[in-house]
């Protein structure tokens, strides 16, 4: 494994554990040039899970993709990388549990939506903004008012 910092080739492995219930590996590793640590994960190479687009266009899953647009969202709130972390999670394994190992991006962007609006309001709004693309400043409004609806209930 090369080392992220000094690109060196040889590491030692510190620790390993199971995670996400037994299908990744994370190990912690240590260069043996610079002495930094750094984390890998190892997953078995299987079937790859698809989106399905709205034009109908077939894309492989990509963990980095959701996390990218939940981080944005969660720009300067009180929201923890472990919390976003299992959003994505939720998203991944919704994908994978599909009997196809696919599914339409809005079931997905549906999920990880829900999860915000229990999570953070404010990132919530955010993340809809983008994902729901309002077409004027009434859809947007509408979607405001449902929230604070929701949120009195």
């Amino acid at each position: 494994m090369r080392c992220p910092y000094c690109d060196h080739d040889e590491d030692k492995v510190v620790d390993s554990r199971s995670a996400r219930e037994g299908s990744v590996i994370r190990r912690r590793r240590e260069c043996l040039k610079c002495e930094r640590r750094f984390t890998t994960y190892e997953r078995i190479d299987e079937i790859p899970t698809m989106v399905i687009k709205k034009d109908g266009r077939r894309e492989k899953f990509e963990r980095q993709k959701v996390l990218a647009g939940l981080l944005h969202a969660c720009e300067k709130r009180p929201v923890s990388m472990g919390l976003l972390e299992q959003i994505v999670n939720d998203a991944e394994s919704y994908v994978a549990d599909s009997p196809e190992r696919e599914r339409p991006s809005p079931e997905i962007g549906s999920l990880v939506m829900e999860r915000l609006r229990q999570l953070d309001k404010v990132a919530y709004v955010r993340f809809a903004s983008v994902y729901l693309d309002f077409k004027d400043v009434n859809e947007f409004m509408a979607e405001l008012q449902d929230l604070l609806k929701s949120k009195g209930k």
